[in-house]
């Protein structure tokens, strides 16, 4: 697999990952197109946020009307996060910067 990291000038703290959701190699051709058409649809990307200040980030989120997936959590591997679906279906996943 092969990705890449991108990022505003200035900003080290900001990454921006590119990468192609199919790249396995032991996915068959009908589970290709499957996931090639759900990324169409909007229903297979996501992105990842940082945010100094978590509990105010989902509090507007969440009144904004946006569909909660999770509510701000500690992850196990170390990460303060809450999860959100934009009107396309994409998961938008805030990460506390800490």
């Amino acid at each position: 697999m092969r990705w890449l990291t991108v990022g505003p000038a200035g900003q080290p703290e900001t990454s921006i990952l590119l990468a192609p959701p199919v790249t396995d190699d032991s996915i068959t051709e009908d589970e290709r197109g499957a996931i090639e058409s759900l990324v169409a649809k909007g229903v297979y990307g996501w992105i990842i946020l940082g945010t100094d200040d978590l509990d105010g980030t989902f509090a507007r989120v969440r009144e904004s009307g946006a569909e909660i997936e999770q509510e701000p959590t500690e992850q196990p591997w170390g990460v303060r996060d809450c999860v959100f679906r934009d009107p396309a279906g994409n998961t938008v996943r805030f990460n506390e910067s800490r």
